[in-house]
């Protein structure tokens, strides 16, 4: 089979002629392009004549996979796949896998990162330390052990983040559509949304991006959150209504947020509500991106690609 990658996976390209070994002892023919493009002619030309094109995040649209009469398969070095356009894939016949699970520890440690910053006021301290003769005076912070954590989502990377949260002594509670035993054996307690929004001193939400989930932490939601609350988002822009959220901190309805995903892929526009609002500390997408994660992804997108080959396709998006 034809094996395309159309842009780099942030490793070193030794690595992924190391990678690509294998699928040409296999006796397949691979090329890398190794510059990013998002122009649909380039993405039709890096394509066309390619059984399988890998790629990573970059917009896959339908005016490209309407023209690809010989591709197979779409590998996405990716969690989410809402950047290809499934329909268009489904009416080619084109299967569509992904290399979920890659990021589970990089965006659970996140999470965390974002909350402790918070609780311990980190951004604020580290300017105050810069001002010399004008300290104001130190920060008093609080500590996560005697938090209660609410964890919006309990699949794979929020179980991972419950894990963080557990080590360091804090309460778990949960929402999820069904309960994982394994969760319950951290100590999560499960319950209704409105009880996990309204009981919670961390709220980390970790669900995907779907209709049901769009809006879910809607006004309603926010405003039964506690006034010493922080919310975290590491999952998807849309299951927060930012402006909600905004509203809330500028009110000082709530303690704080830590946002990594919004409704659009950074760069923000200039009338996102979150850029103004107060003791929030922004992040733009970078919860997947770690040196880490990115060696996983690759080996995963490669490893998708030749069992696809080999007719053992693995990983498919239904």
């Amino acid at each position: 089979m034809k094996i395309n990658l159309l842009e780099n996976l942030r490793v070193d390209d030794t690595y992924i002629e190391e990678l690509a070994q294998k699928l040409k002892e296999a006796g397949h023919d691979f090329t890398y392009y190794k510059d990013r493009t998002t122009d649909p002619d380039e993405l039709l030309a890096r394509s066309q004549d390619a059984d399988i094109v890998i790629i990573g995040n970059t917009p896959y649209p339908a005016e490209v996979i309407e023209q690809l009469d010989q591709t197979q398969l779409i590998d996405v070095a990716f969690t989410g796949v809402d950047h290809v356009d499934q329909e268009a894939a489904a009416n080619k016949g084109i299967a569509i896998c992904n290399a979920s699970g890659y990021a589970n520890q990089a965006v659970a440690e996140l999470s965390l990162g974002l909350a402790l910053s918070l609780f311990r006021q980190l951004p604020a301290s580290n300017q105050d330390a810069r001002k010399t003769t004008d300290f104001p005076g130190p920060i008093q912070g609080r500590e996560i052990s005697q938090a209660k954590v609410g964890i919006i989502g309990t699949g794979a990377i929020g179980l991972a983040t419950a894990k963080l949260y557990h080590a360091l002594g804090a309460e778990l509670m949960g929402y999820n559509r069904s309960e994982k035993e394994e969760a319950k054996a951290l100590g999560m307690r499960y319950a209704s949304l409105e009880e996990v929004m309204a009981e919670s001193d961390i709220i980390s939400i970790h669900l995907p991006a779907t209709p049901e989930t769009e809006g879910l932490i809607s006004k309603e939601m926010i405003g039964k959150m506690k006034k010493e609350a922080t919310l975290i988002n590491v999952a998807r822009g849309p299951i927060v209504d930012s402006q909600a959220l905004a509203d809330a901190l500028n009110e000082e309805a709530i303690a704080g947020a830590g946002i990594d995903v919004f409704d659009q892929e950074p760069p923000l526009n200039e009338d996102e509500p979150l850029l103004s609002a107060k003791n929030t500390i922004l992040t733009p997408h970078i919860g997947y991106l770690t040196d880490e994660a990115m060696v996983l992804r690759a080996n995963t997108a490669f490893e998708n690609a030749l069992a696809f080959a080999e007719g053992q396709p693995q990983n498919l998006i239904k």
